[in-house]
């Protein structure tokens, strides 16, 4: 399946933004889906994942309370909506799918996007 993430942008801290993923197949909704991000000079770390029919969740720790994840089967697109912006948040954001019904695993994650730019400015 191939992702097309979107949404990126520059704000203030604060602020908010909203990151979309189109999958191109509609068999995507049967996929776990996640969103990733990697800041430079640091690992690629899972902020969010969701599961095939949107009954489970994953936040990171930084993110919980701040950040939701929600997916639309039938427009095969997930997203991340991202309150309370920080500094800290800044980084590509790349969404990803597994084949598996649901995953905190960067590993069993297959297919991903091309990543979108994030960056909150102090």
């Amino acid at each position: 399946v191939q992702l097309q993430a979107s949404g990126g942008g520059l704000v203030q801290a604060g602020d908010s933004l909203r990151l979309s993923c189109a999958a191109s197949e509609r068999t995507q909704k049967w996929f776990g889906m996640g969103w990733f991000r990697q800041a430079p000079g640091k690992d690629r770390e899972l902020v969010s994942a969701i599961g095939w029919n949107g009954g489970r969740t994953y936040y990171h720790d930084s993110v919980k309370g701040r950040f939701t994840m929600s997916r639309d089967g039938e427009k095969a697109t997930v997203y991340l909506q991202m309150n309370s912006l920080k500094p800290d948040d800044t980084a590509v954001y790349y969404c990803a799918a597994t084949r598996r019904l649901f995953s905190q695993y960067a590993n069993e994650y297959n297919s991903w996007g091309q990543g979108t730019q994030v960056t909150v400015s102090s």
